[in-house]
């Protein structure tokens, strides 16, 4: 399962059909509450009393309030597309698609500003029913790659519900099956939890069983157990040691900076390039994982490794200092549910010259160690009480050194994948740095990367990615770093105390 640009899917062109969600005002939608599998959360009148969004929805729909209020409105979404084999039928998907809205709390939210706060507001899930749509037919491939674009963009909106678009692309013997969100109701690892619900109900259907699904605990429960934690906190309490530590090493700055040159200018936004490649096969990244294990590390440090040295070769510091974001699922039985699960945290390591691979591995595998001793604190709240002229703000303040890492192998569903064939696609409509996310799926490992469309971004990811690529082979093969590929210009390093200060072991 790859993350990449809508517009580099090859998608068969047929009849386009869509799901259209609408609030039945307490009538009981088709198919009654008995489709909603693994305990809907939600269920019981009045118990949405004072639900509260999470931070990262917070700040998420701020922005989108404040943007919108200033006629400089921000557009983004996160979507998932799997096949069908077969003629669809649309009766099953419809239930199918209900059930999975019906089963996860946040889908069924709208959210109001209340007395400052952020208010989530579920709908009951018999409340609500799909109506099928008949759209239009597409006989060209690029046409209705053009039209989902379009449908994604247009009907994607943080400030009104339903928050998500659900449609097929039908044709005589498959289907293409389509899901766009909003940021405030999912997150990456979300993608592959609606391809394994949905297809698994809808393939139970067929062959007329129940719906039979594990528990999926709510988002909201998540948000409200966050915010009793890390409400009260303030800039002095001691669990954000970790954070300013980070920051005294980095010139007291927040936000890691992207340490070469993209070409923009302060408090400006661009429009994006969306691209992704693969930077090792099947058989390569096995090889690779092999050399990363030798060394007693994991294939997500053996990448984040590579990162490092190839942005100290083109001229960024020895030591590396970046954003990482990690899932909080895994803490507290939410494998299962859809959200934004979503925590953002610091890593430093030492990557200066000289160092080899196992060298930085074990440094790698240090600094993770220690950001993993502080992934309670929610990402939003340090940024609020640490950096609140930044908080202000409706963007990260500058280009942010931002590595993400996802192995979809182990994501539920992961063994019908061949089958299934899923791929996940993130869009935003501006930006002012760079972002890239990395992926293991069984084709190997992969890169998908937005940045501001600029000409010095253009020259400065291209070299980048191509150097990256070298290395992570030269690991696979040797097991090592090999002489490190050369730009084909001089890279100038963006200007930062993180250069000078010295790095410091993490206790």
């Amino acid at each position: 399962m790859r993350q990449f640009p809508l517009e580099m899917h090859h998608m068969e062109p047929g009849r386009v059909v869509e799901w259209r969600l609408r609030s039945t005002a307490g009538a009981a939608a088709d198919g009654g509450a008995g489709d909603a599998p693994g305990g809907a959360a939600g269920d019981a009148p009045g118990d949405a009393a004072g639900r509260r969004a999470s931070f990262n929805q917070d700040k998420h729909f701020t922005v989108a309030e404040e943007s919108r209020g200033a006629d400089d409105p921000v557009a983004s979404w996160v979507a998932v597309t799997f096949e069908v084999a077969g003629a669809l039928d649309e009766h099953a998907l419809t239930r199918a698609l209900l059930a999975f809205v019906r089963r996860h709390e946040v889908l069924r939210c709208e959210f109001r500003r209340l007395a400052g706060e952020l208010a989530c507001e579920p709908i009951d899930s018999g409340e609500l029913a799909l109506d099928a749509a008949p759209v239009a037919a597409f006989d060209s491939a690029d046409e209705l790659r053009g039209f989902l674009f379009e449908r994604f963009t247009r009907s994607i909106d943080t400030l009104s519900w339903p928050l998500f678009t659900m449609g097929a692309v039908l044709r005589e013997d498959s289907a293409t099956v389509y899901l766009a969100f909003d940021h405030i109701v999912c997150d990456g690892l979300s993608m592959p939890i609606v391809v394994h619900e949905v297809q698994n109900a809808y393939e139970a259907l067929l062959r007329g069983e129940d719906i039979d699904l594990p528990p999926a605990p709510s988002y909201l429960d998540f948000a409200e157990e966050q915010r009793r934690r890390y409400l009260s906190i303030d800039a002095d309490d001691e669990r954000l040691g970790y954070w300013k530590s980070f920051m005294a090493r980095s010139g007291g700055e927040f936000f890691p900076r992207f340490p070469l040159e993209l070409g923009v200018e302060p408090d400006r936004m661009y429009p994006i390039v969306n691209e992704a490649s693969t930077l090792l096969d099947a058989a390569e990244a096995e090889v690779f994982e092999k050399a990363c294990r030798a060394v007693d590390g994991k294939p997500f440090m053996g990448v984040l490794a590579a990162v490092a040295v190839c942005l100290r070769e083109a001229g960024g510091p020895g030591v590396y200092r970046g954003f990482m974001p990690l899932s909080e699922r895994g803490r507290g039985g939410w494998a299962n549910s859809v959200g934004w699960f979503v925590n953002t945290l610091p890593i430093e390591f030492d990557a200066s010259p000289g160092r080899d691979f196992a060298q930085v591995i074990a440094a790698v595998r240090a600094g993770f160690g220690a950001m993993m001793e502080h992934i309670d604190v929610p990402f939003v709240r340090a940024w609020q009480l640490l950096a609140p002229t930044e908080f202000a703000a409706r963007s990260w303040p500058y280009p942010v050194n931002f590595f993400s890492y996802i192995d979809v192998r182990k994501c539920p569903g992961a063994d019908r994948h061949e089958d299934w064939r899923p791929t996940s696609h993130v869009w935003s409509a501006r930006a002012n740095g760079a972002c890239s996310w990395f992926q293991r799926d069984a084709d190997g490992l992969h890169m998908n990367s937005l940045y501001v469309d600029t000409a010095a971004a253009r020259r400065t990811m291209d070299d980048f990615q191509e150097s990256l690529r070298g290395t992570v082979r030269e690991i696979a093969r040797h097991g090592a770093f090999r002489r490190p590929v050369a730009l084909t210009s001089p890279r100038r390093t963006v200007g930062t105390p993180v250069e000078a200060a010295p790095y410091a072991r993490h206790p």
